[in-house]
Order: C-alpha cells, then sequence, then structure tokens
C-alpha cells in the first residue's frame, strides 16, 4: 500500500501511521532500528528494494530523503508505504524543499522510533566528512557505498581522511567472503609469512583496493594491484609463499577456484554479492568495524607507499 501525502507535516505523517495502525494491525510494532537513506537526486527504488530485503532479517522503519524536483519555498512531500511496498519495514520517502532542505536533522527527529539505534546509509553519492553530517552526527553507524561514485579510489582516500567510529562503506563488505576465505587457507599448514601478494580485478573498483589493503595490514608483506578495465570486480588473490603461490582465482564473476601447493584444485561457489545482502550484513552490527578502520587508514597507507 502507498500512501500520497503532498504538502505535509511530521505530525500528520505520525497521525497517519497511526491511524494505520489502529485499522490495520501493528505495522511498526517489533522494528529494530530506524535506517536513514539520503538519495540526494537519484530515484529512491533501488535504496527502498534493498533496504525493503534486508527488513526481512532486521526489521526498521526506512526513512528516504529525496531531493524535491520543483523548486518551491518551504514544503514537505511524503510518500508512506506499507505491506507489501515496504517488506518487513514501513517506508517514509520526504521530498523536502526550502528551508527543510537545510535542517534533515530536524525534519527526521519526529519520525524516528523511539529508543532505537540510528543507521543512516548513503547509496550514492557519499556527503563530505559522514560523521559530521546533520544525519551522521544522529547515527551510530553510517554506511556509504564508494562503488557508486565518479571516483571511487579518491572516495576511499577522503574517507580514510575522515574516518571516525561507526563508519563502513559497502566495498568494504563486498570483499568480506574473500577476506574469509583468505584467512581459513592461511590458518592451514604450513605456517610460512607471505613474501609477497598480489590482487587482480576491476581497475576502478573499491574492493579491489580494500582487499590489498587489508592484505599489506594483516600480513606485512608488499602487495601489488594488477588493474583490469571491465573485470568482474575482484578476479584473483594470489599469495607467494617459499612451499608455493595460494591462488583464490573467480574470473567469471560466480565459481572460483583455490589452489595451492600438494593439493587438488578446490571449486567454491563466490558469486559478485548483491547490494540486498551486503546491506543486510552491515545491519548485522551496530558498534564500531575496528578492522575495517584500521585497513582504511593504514593498510591504504601501506598500499599507496
Amino acid at each position: 500500500m502507498i500512501i500520497e501525502m503532498p504538502g505535509t507535516t511530521t505530525r500528520d505523517i505520525n497521525k497517519r501511521l497511526l491511524k494505520e495502525r489502529d485499522e490495520g494491525g501493528a505495522i511498526a510494532l517489533g522494528r529494530v532500528l530506524t535506517l536513514i537513506i539520503p538519495v540526494g537526486d537519484r530515484d529512491p527504488d533501488e535504496a527502498i528494494d534493498a533496504a525493503n530485503d534486508a527488513s526481512r532479517e532486521h526489521p526498521c522503519r526506512v526513512i528516504v530523503i529525496a531531493n524535491d524536483a520543483a523548486d518551491r519555498a518551504s514544503n514537505l512531500d511524503a510518500q508512506i508505504r506499507l505491506g507489501g511496498d515496504a517488506g518487513a519495514s514501513e517506508v517514509l520517502v520526504l521530498r523536502p524543499s526550502g528551508q527543510l532542505e537545510r535542517h534533515l536533522d530536524t525534519l527526521v527527529i519526529p519520525l524516528l522510533l523511539p529508543d532505537a539505534p540510528i543507521v543512516a546509509w548513503w547509496p550514492y553519492e557519499i556527503p563530505d566528512n559522514v560523521a559530521e553530517h546533520p544525519i551522521g552526527r544522529m547515527a551510530a553507524r553510517r554506511i556509504t557505498d564508494s562503488t557508486q561514485v565518479t571516483r571511487p579510489n579518491a572516495a576511499l582516500r577522503k574517507l580514510a581522511a575522515e574516518h571516525a567510529p561507526g563508519n563502513t562503506d559497502l566495498a568494504w563488505t563486498r570483499a568480506t567472503l574473500w577476506r574469509g576465505l583468505i584467512a581459513a587457507t592461511l590458518d592451514q599448514p604450513p605456517f610460512e609469512p607471505v613474501h609477497k601478494a598480489v590482487v587482480v580485478g576491476e581497475s576502478t573498483h573499491p574492493s579491489v583496493d580494500l582487499m590489498a589493503a587489508w592484505l599489506a595490514y594483516a600480513l606485512r608483506c608488499p602487495v601489488e594491484i594488477e588493474r583490469i578495465k571491465d573485470a568482474p570486480a575482484i578476479t584473483q588473490v594470489r599469495l607467494e609463499r617459499s612451499s608455493g603461490d595460494i591462488v583464490l582465482d573467480r574470473p567469471d564473476g560466480k565459481t572460483a577456484a583455490l589452489r595451492q601447493p600438494d593439493q587438488p584444485e578446490h571449486r567454491i561457489a563466490l558469486p559478485i554479492r548483491q547490494l540486498r545482502e551486503c546491506l543486510a550484513e552491515e545491519l548485522r552490527r551496530l558498534d564500531a568495524d575496528e578492522v575495517y578502520g584500521e585497513v582504511l587508514q593504514k593498510g591504504l597507507a601501506r598500499i599507496d607507499a
């Protein structure tokens, strides 16, 4: 169900939510967090779809803030999505204009779930210093997505310079399975040092840089990046050791081959992770991702040196 509310107020939005709850059942009960999604001028539907899918694991209230296409004085158009149009969440799409655009924190405060943590997610453009953004200051967790910006690698370095506890980026989440497989492989004998690591992947994909930064930070060894235009994200990680190389290879973006000395080749399902999976993973934890922070601030410096 989609309810359009042009020229409204946050008070009227809350009253309408209460009315729908009374008439249709406990719509807003059992929510575990408020997810705020500023989308700017972009179409919010892709972000809403991902949030709806993630809400099946993390029931929440989703507040989407989109720019008003009309250049008007202070005005608030809103849309409420419930039921089948909202997954296991309830979605509020706000289109403020005029003075309301300059006070987004004040705008959303009346719509926050009481006594529930706040997560902010910028699915497209990344604002300057997300921790100091009006929405970012309210949030326990601040999620960005450097894969969606024009210059992803420059965005990563900017995120590193402005990092604060609670920040994370979905480019890091997209490499979670790669990190897990590499760590599991190195936990097996022979326990030899890695002399050099090589990460191969798409020329501008930030997950490639974060994977290389993680290896440089964790293994304290030289790391080389081989960039390939139009490759499907990360395609290969190679660890060079005295007994032979460990190679995790995924050329097609679907299935990986793990090759180790004196062992048969292992085939592993390793598809490129979907947006909804990455968002759901990040919503599982509301504490600071300390490893991400260390890799972002110290690991990137190692591969840039």
